[in-house]
């Protein structure tokens, strides 16, 4: 199940999947994928999981498949790192962008894209800097870093955020949608990566990605 909301003069729906689609030009919204972090911490000696990088793409894959998207925009943070540029890496990527290669890709570059550098040129990703318009009609901007941007609503990444449900030892966190009056952040698509519980402000709104289902909480 999902869940549509008006932001910035569009509708924008908010996916379990811990992704968000603008209908109206069939765009998906992914924050903070982290391509290349199990590999990096391997790298480190850190044990951590395999085929982390397969996994994001399967999943991403399946939603572009199954709402005819025509275009994806990574909301900053595509690759975790440098030393995440691994040749296995590379090549999954390579190989998964040439089934999809009908769709237009946008990276808005977060602060690990600085650090990682842009995609290389045959993943065929337009690296852009924060703010980016959406294409469309509608005020909406994209960006990694959550900002005020004088007359827009911003679709950001970078905060990881997620709401605590529940209460004690039956608590759980679970990944959200931040939504406040200009601004809101999307919770991070990369399977591999952390979350941080946030503090709403009052007028914000919550939606937890739970299963497959969107749900508004308290905030």
């Amino acid at each position: 199940m999902s869940l549509t909301l008006a932001l910035g003069g569009r509708d924008v729906v908010l996916l379990s999947q811990c992704a968000a689609f603008v209908p109206d030009i069939a765009w998906l919204l992914v924050a903070d994928a982290h391509l290349g972090k199990a590999h990096a911490f391997r790298r480190l000696g850190v044990p951590v999981p395999e085929a982390t990088t397969e996994d994001n793409l399967q999943r991403l894959g399946d939603l572009i498949d199954r709402h005819g998207a025509r275009g994806v925009a990574f909301l900053g943070d595509l690759l975790h790192a440098r030393h995440g540029r691994g040749e296995a890496t590379l090549q999954a990527v390579a190989r998964w962008r040439e089934r999809h290669a009908h769709v237009r890709m946008v990276l808005v570059r977060g602060n690990h894209d600085s650090r990682a550098g842009d995609p290389p040129a045959d993943w065929g990703v337009e690296a852009v800097d924060e703010p980016w318009p959406l294409p469309g009609p509608g005020r909406l901007r994209l960006c990694h870093h959550p900002q005020a941007v004088s007359g827009a609503h911003v679709l950001a990444g970078h905060v990881h955020p997620a709401a605590r449900v529940g209460r004690g030892a039956d608590s759980l966190r679970l990944p959200c949608f931040h939504v406040g009056p200009d601004t809101t952040v999307l919770p991070a698509f990369g399977g591999f990566t952390g979350m941080h519980v946030i503090t709403p402000a009052q007028g914000d709104r919550v939606f937890v990605a739970a299963g497959d289902v969107v749900r508004e909480v308290k905030a």
